[in-house]
């Protein structure tokens, strides 16, 4: 008997209709053993040794696997084909082998590319052994990613409160998420003009050609800088007379772009179809794992993490034929096209993402298919078939328009698509809206035939700021710079998204004030560890082991070696020494420049302290350096800003609503670690401002200033309690609506009594007081024994030192922990006199 092991129950059922009632397959949905999420996992002094863990998940599923190897004579690791896959075969087998069932049973590994009937039987019949270099590779990554994440995220929690873990991989995209919105908020437009006049041709034709020398000069993009100065070149243009000076016609070619690998999908599904990174690779799972089609479940496409962009010979052969039948052989070129790729590890060079099928055509599977499986298909279906197509062909035609001393010049281009080639099925999208301007034909001319002049026309323009990252720019910045590999961009994204680093507006990233206190705290204190060349080098570093060019322990050790020592650097490292990094690099984020020149750090509560960057057990927040007489607080976030994803409210952010007409004092909305609130006024003193919880459920974007005044009368009376004739108030709390009774009361133990009518409530005497809550009885849901229950403990915890005594020294570990945590829960009040409250403490 075969036992075949895969990863999820989809590809098992397949697979499990292609090899036949002599095996027997089985999934392991995924890993089947991680390292505990615990210090130690991982242990630099015992040369890099790895603790590894089944959970109680994957114990059920080591049980079916090892049910179905009861009488197996071979096993056949069948995972994905690359390094994880690699790694999951590996572990499957390490943990076979210590529950002692592969005692005679010949264990072997077989890689597909495409889950189809033919590709299935092929590697069956051609397996192989474990690639250890693979595996090593696995090991590496894994321990770089547990030593960085364990190691650095207990100095970020240490040193910058509010943070959350730190990535080997994700700070560096986390950083380029920042640096581009720094780059962003520093930009200031420049204003420049154009100036275009209409042409018309001794025939009639009119077209458009735009200013291109001035006063014998070429002009730049910026010369033309104010409307005088682009008011001055009209008056030029209008004066002279104009004959083609220069005419040039060329035929150009565009060639169609490579089938995709991981990265390109996952950028054009995002441009095309609207996917997320992670969308797509769901998706692209299914549709590689197979799907029903007429009751025989198919394979759809190649796997879907590569980033080879070859195809098979076979499947070149295939496009070709349908090419040929479908569009016609004038659409075939004379040489099948080969595409190669950068990769340097061959080893992982795994085909590009295609149909295993070419005359699978999407029209034919689309009744079998979901929208979004059919969109994503569609799309790897004519990006394949489009890459063996012949070339675009285009005739451009560019005309320089001149007065007879040249003096003034205008260009006028244009051109044609004389044959569409692959553009007749497939265009590539791009990230930014480009000037399209194959559709424009300019109208017959020759050298030297005089034109017309007709409207001339300045437009006014502004440079804008490079755009904010998309998740296919993003993606396709970080494969140019070679940090992570086709598996991880994904869930890199996706990390970052769930920590609250980022969130994505219109479809862009925009990083949060976490976010970017991170980045700039491991930028000051970390710089080598988020520099991009370093983290690439990492990934080379990989790939070298995995083609058996380096070993992975050596690459751990020179690791470790400097990254330990910039942990211990930091081990002095002030609370002080953080926050004036961080002002200083998030400064003209936080403070940017005003419109009327006034100091963006100028406290406006005592107009004499200095606003700057402070650091709560809560995170960050904007305080002013008067602390304590002047104890002026704001959230961190930007004046006046209103963008978020939660109603218009930033990462613990402000909105001002107004002002209320009955008090003069301005009306917010706030965000705190309970939720939003509302807030009347601001801090004075020791005197707290008024603030009420928003009701569950409710849209902070909803509430406006009237809505707000609404709140703050809360509580509010709502008549008497018919029984005790006392008054019941309503409000809002911290946990949601309430009602309640209001004066004077006296409490012990959990239980609340209030005064009668009849007593004065300065002159209530002790003796009064006990008589009252006696009246009321225990609390509700106490017995009145509950205060013998602590005595009934006493007697195990008093016995509880013998026992360790008698037991050992290893026994009384932990009860010498404990001195040190409590020195540890008074330190970060000591640490530094630069913290201060945050503004919803009082919350």
């Amino acid at each position: 008997m075969n036992v075949v092991i895969v990863e999820s129950p989809a590809k098992a059922k397949t697979i499990n209709k292609y090899l036949g009632d002599d095996y027997r397959v089985v999934a392991s949905f995924g890993h089947v053993r991680d390292l505990p999420p615990k210090d130690g996992s991982v242990d630099p002094e015992q040369d890099f040794a790895m603790i590894w863990e089944v959970d109680g998940r994957s114990e059920k599923h080591i049980k079916d696997i090892l049910k179905e190897m009861k009488g197996a004579d071979r096993l056949y690791l069948a995972t994905d084909p690359d390094r994880e896959g690699e790694a999951i075969s590996w572990h499957v087998k390490e943990v076979l082998e210590q529950r002692r069932v592969l005692k005679g049973v010949d264990v072997k590994r077989v890689t597909f590319n495409e889950i189809t009937k033919n590709a299935v039987l092929d590697a069956m019949a051609n397996p192989r052994e474990l690639n250890r270099e693979m595996v090593d590779a696995y090991l590496a990554r894994r321990a770089l990613d547990y030593l960085v994440g364990f190691t650095l995220s207990p100095v970020l929690w240490r040193k910058l409160p509010g943070s959350k873990s730190a990535g080997r991989v994700q700070s560096v995209a986390l950083r380029l998420v920042c640096e581009r919105e720094a780059e962003i908020e520093v930009f200031r437009p420049q204003e420049y003009w154009s100036v275009a006049a209409e042409m018309t041709t001794k025939a009639g034709d009119k077209f458009t050609a735009n200013l291109t020398q001035l006063n014998g000069k070429k002009l730049g993009k910026m010369d033309l800088k104010d409307q005088a100065a682009a008011e001055r070149a009209v008056a030029a243009i209008k004066a002279g007379r104009y004959a083609v000076a220069e005419l040039e016609k060329k035929t150009v070619k565009r060639h169609p772009q490579p089938p995709f690998t991981t990265s390109t999908l996952q950028q054009e599904a995002s441009r095309k179809l609207g996917f997320s990174a992670s969308r797509t690779m769901q998706v692209a799972q299914r549709l590689y794992e197979g799907v029903d089609i007429g009751g025989e479940t198919q394979g759809l496409i190649t796997y879907m993490r590569t980033d080879g962009v070859q195809i098979s010979r076979e499947a070149v052969g295939a496009a070709r034929g349908l090419i040929a039948r479908d569009y016609g052989d004038k659409y075939v070129p004379d040489v099948p096209r080969a595409y190669s790729t950068k990769a340097k590890n061959a080893q992982e060079a795994h085909e590009a993402v295609r149909p295993t099928d070419l005359f699978r055509r999407p029209k034919d599977v689309a009744r079998f298919l979901e929208p979004d499986q059919l969109k994503l298909y569609e799309l790897v279906w004519k990006r394949t078939v489009a890459s063996q197509m012949q070339s675009a062909a285009l005739d451009q035609t560019a005309a320089d328009i001149a007065t007879p001393d040249g003096t003034v010049v205008l260009r006028a281009t244009g051109s044609i698509i004389t044959f569409d080639g692959f553009l007749t099925l497939y265009q590539e999208s791009r990230d930014e809206p480009a000037e399209d301007d194959e559709s424009r034909l300019l109208p017959p001319m020759a050298k030297g035939d005089p034109m017309g002049l007709g409207l001339v026309k300045p437009d006014q323009h502004f440079t804008q700021p490079p755009p904010r990252y998309s998740e296919a720019s993003l993606v396709k910045k970080l494969e140019e710079l070679g940090i992570g590999r086709p598996s991880t961009y994904a869930s890199i994204l996706q990390v970052l998204q769930d920590r609250n680093y980022v969130r994505l507006e219109k479809r862009r990233f925009v990083p949060e004030d976490r976010g970017r206190m991170v980045t700039a705290f491991l930028s000051n204190f970390f710089e080598r560890y988020v520099q991009y060349n370093f983290t690439a080098e990492l990934e080379n570093q990989l790939d070298d082991i995995s083609g058996g060019r380096i070993d992975y322990k050596q690459v751990l050790r020179d690791f470790w070696q400097h990254f330990r020592g910039a942990i211990d650097g930091t081990k002095d490292l002030t609370i002080t020494q953080v926050l004036d990094a961080l002002d200083a690099d998030l400064g003209p984020h936080f403070f940017p420049e005003t419109a009327d020149g006034t100091d963006p750090r100028r406290c406006p509560s005592c107009g004499t302290g200095r606003l700057g960057l402070k650091l709560g057990r809560n995170g960050g927040f904007i305080g002013c350096s008067n602390y304590p007489e002047c104890r002026h607080t704001r959230a961190l976030t930007l004046p006046g800003d209103d963008d978020s994803a939660e109603g218009g409210l930033p990462d613990g952010g402000t909105k001002e609503l107004g002002t209320d007409p009955a008090t003069g004092l301005g009306v917010s909305m706030r965000k705190g670690p309970y939720g939003v609130y509302i807030q009347l006024g601001e801090a004075n003193g020791e005197e707290k401002p008024k603030r009420v919880s928003l009701p569950k459920g409710a849209s902070p974007a909803s509430i406006d200033l009237e809505g707000a005044l609404s709140l703050l009368s809360l509580p509010r009376e709502i008549g008497k309690d018919p029984e005790s004739g006392e008054q019941i108030t309503a409000g809002i709390g911290r946990f949601g609506p309430y009602v309640g009774r209001f004066g004077p009361y006296v409490q012990h133990d959990g239980v609340r009594a209030n005064l009668k009518k009849d007593m004065d409530a300065e002159a209530v005497t002790l003796e009064q007081a006990v008589a009252l809550v006696d009246a009321k009885g225990p609390a509700k849901g106490k017995k009145a024994t509950a205060k013998k229950a602590p005595a009934k403990k006493a007697a195990p915890k008093k016995a509880a030192p013998k026992k360790a005594a008698a037991n050992g020294a290893e026994k009384k570990a932990p009860a010498k922990k404990a001195a040190p945590k409590k020195a540890a829960a008074k330190k970060p009040a000591k640490t530094d006199d630069a913290t201060q409250p945050p503004p919803w403490k009082a919350d």
